[in-house]
């Protein structure tokens, strides 16, 4: 970066604030109290995000008299449900790109679930009065790059050789139209399939929601070890036990109480910048009427939307994996990030020049080396989980709780059997040998974006066993 660019992008940044803009909330809801003693009931939901969140709700809805407990470790929505980017997507298999290569067979079936699923949502924030900011008005994924737009056109024609026809291919002039960037090449906009919305909001929705059934929920409440007891199970927990018929584990990036999981997530960090909310001649400047969001389509990618009152949510390009796959908090801010990210967003919109960040922060996410969610019990199918949503669990998750769900109760449905749900990712190997890997391939990842999207040696045996690395 320039000296000049790089004096303006840490500018930008002299009165971000060091905590994710949508928890920063005057309407945050207090916690509920935390368990002491022990308690009792039909099912343990353990993980206050949106995989626990839905469980507990979508459990109330199949069966109203269902006993039902969540616990939390913190504060519902605090990790990646509070500090996302608010893109709530169709896809189940975190894109049309990774379904193809992975689930050719299912595919058609895997899309027309993930529509019905984000229809569902969108049904249950209106149901339960869920003031989350909704808006669905899809997602651009835009070309920077001549071997980027090369690669949207060929995801187009591929998309409707199977009989996808939500997508709209997009010239420069069109993109641009759209939202102006002098970086803008050409544009894939998939008009339907994605939903913005405040992420923290949706989380405390679906506490009050879960609140209003009759779910017990409990926050600052750890669980801590997992063990039979008679016909069911008993969760420890800092200050009492919880001894339940069924559990369903949504705990994602956090160590999982089925440590046979445990491999097949490692954390990756991610990071976001919140501008201040942009004048009427800023906004018109860019344009972004339609207030869709927005993906640039490098490996290491950016994403971007609007707020309801109008700032622009900048994240990604960095993923930084920890050695050894530990949760560190230290680990939540990063300047050197956040400077690189303010460098690249003035190089996308030169225009905004002057325009500063109020907020800074950053987070895990859960990764497994398919890129998309993974299922499956323990304990004799008293136990079920779900994990490895990788970024894209806003709308998933929803998904993973009817399977979790389908999984405890034994049936045999439509989700049950998919491959998907039926197969599991290949698990990340030990340390040092993760580091490594993970490492070369990032810098791979790197050289294929400058490189004209040229793939070398590792990118290559990397696609042949199904692995990889997302940003």
């Amino acid at each position: 970066m320039a000296p000049v660019a790089m004096r303006t992008a840490a500018q930008s940044l002299s009165d971000a604030q060091p905590v994710s803009f949508w928890l920063d909330d005057p309407g945050k809801p207090a916690p509920q109290p935390a368990l002491t003693g022990d308690e009792r009931c039909d099912l343990l939901v353990i993980g206050g995000g949106y995989s626990g969140l839905w469980t507990a709700l979508l459990a109330k809805e199949r069966d109203p008299q269902r006993d039902v407990v969540l616990i939390e470790g913190h504060e519902v929505g605090w990790a990646a449900s509070g500090r996302n980017g608010g893109f709530c997507a169709a896809s189940l298999t975190h894109g049309l790109g990774n379904g193809i290569s992975r689930w050719p067979g299912e595919l058609a079936q895997l899309e027309e679930l993930g529509e019905r699923n984000l229809d569902a949502i969108e049904a249950a924030v209106a149901a339960y009065g869920i003031d989350c900011d909704f808006e669905r008005t899809g997602e651009i994924d835009v070309a920077t790059e001549p071997h980027q737009l090369a690669e949207l056109h060929e995801m187009y024609d591929e998309a409707h050789k199977l009989g996808f026809t939500g997508l709209e291919l997009l010239d420069r002039d069109a993109v641009r139209a759209e939202v102006d960037s002098p970086t803008f090449l050409g544009g894939l906009w998939d008009r339907r399939g994605v939903a913005m919305l405040h992420p923290a909001k949706l989380a405390w929705g679906l506490k009050q929601a879960c609140l209003g059934l009759g779910v017990r929920i409990y926050e600052h409440t750890r669980g801590l070890d997992l063990a039979p007891a008679g016909a069911g199970m008993a969760v420890r927990t800092p200050y009492g036990r919880v001894f339940a018929r069924r559990v369903a584990l949504g705990t994602n990036i956090f160590p999982s109480l089925v440590k046979r999981v445990r491999p097949y997530t490692v954390p990756v960090y991610d990071y976001a910048l919140m501008t201040e909310p942009l004048t009427d001649e800023q906004l018109a400047s860019i344009g972004w009427k339609n207030r869709q969001g927005l993906g640039d389509s490098a490996n290491q990618f950016h994403y971007f939307r609007l707020s309801a009152d109008n700032r622009i949510l900048w994240g990604g390009y960095d993923a930084i994996y920890p050695f050894g796959g530990k949760l560190n908090a230290e680990l939540d801010h990063r300047p050197e990030t956040y400077l690189k990210l303010a460098g690249h967003f003035f190089r996308c919109f030169p225009q905004l020049e002057g325009v500063r960040f109020s907020h800074a922060w950053g987070g895990a996410i859960d990764t497994c080396s398919r890129f998309s969610a993974f299922f499956g019990t323990a304990h004799a199918g008293k136990v079920a989980y779900a994990a490895g949503y990788t970024g894209l669990g806003v709308g998933s998750t929803r998904f993973g709780a009817d399977v979790m769900l389908d999984l405890l109760a034994g049936e045999r449905t439509e989700r049950t059997e998919l491959e998907m749900v039926r197969s599991k990712p290949l698990p990340f190997p030990p340390e040092p040998f993760a580091w490594a890997g993970i490492g070369i391939t990032k810098w791979s990842l790197a050289r294929y974006d400058v490189n004209g999207g040229r793939s070398n040696l590792w990118l290559k045996t990397m696609d042949k066993l199904g692995l990889g690395f997302d940003s």
